[in-house]
């Protein structure tokens, strides 16, 4: 087995469509608003939406913020040299609370942060932590005890990595993560990521598959 896995565009849509029909993430959670955390999970939430929109009929607004906790590293992603987990989660863009397209409100939305993979797990649980204080600001603005918005948050993402997380969600939340799919700690070559030729991307895709077989 590579340390590399490429990944294709369609293996993604797959996946997804895949992972709708076993979670039931139209019926079950039914979220009504989609966070994409920038920028792996931008592509993941819009496939999304499109399969949740055909099945409910409903079109979900997506809301995107940005995350980043990768290293910044010379060749980071060429030559063999693989992107590295960061220490600490900087916030570069938020929800927009404010303009014509802006987010009127949290409060009783079933909302669902979608990334590409699960590493570490430090930006998920940054992401929810900062989602909560959202919340509990926004309850306390309409004169509402803590938590009685029920307002739901679930998660999904395409690749959870299959390793000992640097940080855990609450059990809450744990109830409703959905991965689209488990590999062994490696290097994921998503297909956003490629910068040369796509067509032969996708083929190293292909036979990435096929040994995993």
């Amino acid at each position: 087995m590579s340390d590399k896995l490429y990944i294709s565009y369609n293996q993604i849509h797959q996946l997804i469509d895949d992972a709708v029909h076993k979670y039931k993430l139209d019926t079950d959670f039914q979220p009504d608003l989609i966070i994409a955390i920038g920028g792996g999970g931008f592509i993941p939430a819009r496939i999304l939406r499109s399969f949740l929109k055909a099945r409910s009929g409903q079109n979900i607004p997506i809301q995107a913020i940005g995350l980043s906790l990768y290293e910044e590293l010379p060749n980071a992603g060429k030559d063999g040299v693989p992107e590295i987990p960061g220490v600490q989660v900087t916030k570069t863009q938020w929800l927009n609370f404010g303009g014509a397209d802006s987010l009127i409100s949290l409060l009783g939305r079933r909302i669902l942060i979608v990334d590409e993979v699960d590493d570490s797990r430090k930006t998920l649980v940054y992401a929810v932590a900062e989602l909560l204080k959202d919340i509990a600001e926004q309850e306390k603005r309409r004169g509402m005890e803590a938590g009685a918005s029920d307002t739901e948050i679930g998660i999904f993402v395409v690749y959870n990595k299959d390793k000992e997380k640097a940080e855990e969600l609450p059990e809450s939340i744990m109830k409703r993560y959905y991965s689209a799919a488990t590999t062994p700690d490696r290097w994921l070559a998503f297909p956003w990521d490629c910068t040369t030729n796509i067509a032969e991307h996708t083929e190293l895709a292909k036979k990435s598959f096929a040994s995993e077989i």
